[in-house]
């Protein structure tokens, strides 16, 4: 069934209307806008379980094995794919290497060797409960008995989708969001995705762009069950991946009371707790507040591989007061265990407290460069856009910028943003498209910007290349078809995104500081042809 669904989907472009209009049975498997399903042949080898799995493999990864077959290195191919795709922290192998090499990480006992309990060891799951009891300030201390660590919380989605849901039913999750979240809870669990979609207008009680409210929870509900659909669960993340929003305190607690007044269980994603680098930004997690709603469906993950920097060691954990949950997830951790030896590093490094109560080498030495560097990397690439005159979204949380490419759009649909997708990664710099999100509006790309200066220096420079070529081609068609006017109804970023400064604050036009308008002077001088009218050869 889930195989016909896929390929009777059809073409990729529409708007955000079409896209709403559509059954919600039709939008839950949606992969339309990275492949024609079509072009894909059931294999005789494959169950149809296995041919949906194919489908995914093909559909969602054609920019990861780009990359990964002509990778960028500064001496053997400088010439390859540069990737600001893939959410990973470069920033800091040097500080890592170092502590994961220490001789307190070298330890090999017969325990370590051995079967495990299968929600992991549990000298780790009480150095874990003390680490997020620190950086969640818990108002107690957290219990190991709660902890279970799984290989990644990708795993870890898989698991709760589907000791939390009967195959067919829904999750609700608000778009855009990190698109591996749909192939984490359907490929095992076949459960599907019901969607709340933001959008990039300042309207009714929004005061940001993208704003996640209770309204629109509500709504994308109550539509997918007048359809029948069964909603069991919330997914929230925070903070949110590709936005960059923090949610407030008072925000967290309407989302739970809303999950509590449907009986919905709240899978927290808090992966990018410790990269809010700028301290005009305060995290809050769910395992800080004073009193959840909900505390037997309320399950909170974390992991290292984006805090630490260590997005190849697969470590992530899950905090539930449930035991019902936590035993029939831990049922599921024989095929998604950490093996011992990574067990005992990962203790190590949490438990890094030196002389200090608090973490020392962790606090006074790994997140004050890594949040230093972040932060320097994220001026670099969003002055760039501001020179560009591109629009962004300018927040203070994770490794990512979710810029505003609609003006490179003639048409606005989502062929014409694959197509730019696919032009970006032909210049050898490989991005995320807003459609890998499930984001409404075509357009919108993500952008990693944790990565060293001479990578960032040369992929915006590709980046710069492809949208002066498209804004010529767009200039050019636009002087032969006077008459026509393809931005009709399109949404003016310059009232809504452009540049904002802080996700607490809305902000206008009007508010455009001293380097913003420093960025656009660089832009006219940029893209004027006065020098080249006037050389100094032509002056003398």
């Amino acid at each position: 069934q889930a195989l016909s669904e896929i390929a009777g989907m059809g073409g990729g472009g529409g708007d955000l209307q079409e896209m709403r209009a559509r059954p919600l049975t039709e939008r839950r498997i949606d992969m339309h806008g990275f492949c024609n399903p079509h072009d894909f042949q059931r294999s005789p080898y494959l169950s149809a379980r296995g041919n949906v799995a194919n489908i995914f493999r093909g559909s969602t990864e054609e920019g990861y094995k780009a990359y990964h077959a002509d990778k960028y290195d500064e001496d053997k191919n400088p010439n390859g794919i540069i990737n600001f795709g893939t959410s990973e922290n470069k920033l800091c192998f040097d500080l890592m290497s170092k502590r994961l090499t220490q001789t307190d990480m070298n330890l090999m006992e017969p325990p370590l060797l051995q079967y495990p309990d299968w929600k992991g060891h549990m000298f780790l799951r009480e150095e874990v409960a003390r680490f997020l009891t620190y950086y969640c300030k818990a108002p107690a201390p957290l219990k190991a008995e709660n902890v279970i660590v799984l290989n990644g919380c990708g795993s870890l989605f898989s698991a709760l989708a589907t000791v939390l849901c009967d195959p067919g039913e829904a999750v609700l999750i608000a778009t855009p969001f990190y698109g591996g979240i749909t192939q984490s809870v359907f490929l095992y669990g076949n459960v599907k995705l019901v969607y709340a979609y933001l959008d990039s207008k300042i309207t009714g009680t929004s005061t940001r762009p993208f704003q996640l409210t209770v309204e629109k929870l509500e709504k994308a509900l109550q539509d997918a069950r007048a359809e029948g659909v069964t909603v069991r669960a919330l997914i929230l993340l925070n903070p949110q991946n590709p936005l960059g929003d923090i949610y407030s305190l008072s925000e967290l607690r309407d989302y739970l009371e809303f999950a509590k007044r449907h009986e919905l269980h709240v899978i927290v994603d808090e992966i990018y707790m410790l990269s809010v680098f700028d301290e005009s930004a305060s995290f809050h997690s769910v395992l800080g507040m004073d009193r959840l709603p909900d505390p037997q469906r309320t399950h909170v993950m974390w992991g290292i591989s984006k805090d630490f920097a260590v997005s190849g060691i697969r470590f992530g954990t899950l905090y539930t007061e449930n035991q019902d949950v936590a035993n029939a997830v831990a049922s599921l951790c024989y095929f998604h265990g950490v093996c011992g030896p990574v067990q005992h590093k990962v203790a190590q490094l949490l438990r890094d407290r030196g002389e200090s109560v608090a973490p020392y080498w962790i606090n006074q030495v790994y997140l004050r460069a890594n949040h230093a560097r972040l932060k320097a990397a994220h001026t670099y690439v969003t002055d760039e856009l501001k020179t560009l005159g591109v629009p962004f979204l300018n927040r203070n949380a994770g490794f990512f910028v979710w810029i505003d490419f609609r003006k490179y759009l003639k048409t606005g649909t989502f062929e014409e943003e694959l197509l730019l997708w696919r032009r970006f990664l032909d210049n050898k710099v490989l991005l995320s498209c807003g459609k890998a999100f499930e984001c409404s509006e075509p357009g919108w790309f993500r952008i990693i910007f944790a990565d060293k200066t001479h990578r960032l220096q040369l992929g915006m420079q590709r980046i710069r290349k492809v949208l002066e070529e498209r804004e010529q081609e767009i200039l050019a068609e636009e002087k032969e078809q006077p008459c026509q006017s393809d931005q009709d109804g399109k949404a003016d970023s310059t009232d809504e995104v452009i540049f904002v400064s802080r996700h607490q604050e809305p902000t206008c036009a009007s508010s455009s500081n001293l380097g913003d308008l420093i960025g656009l002077l660089q832009q006219q001088m940029r893209s004027s042809d006065w020098l080249q009218k006037n050389t100094a050869e032509q002056l003398a």
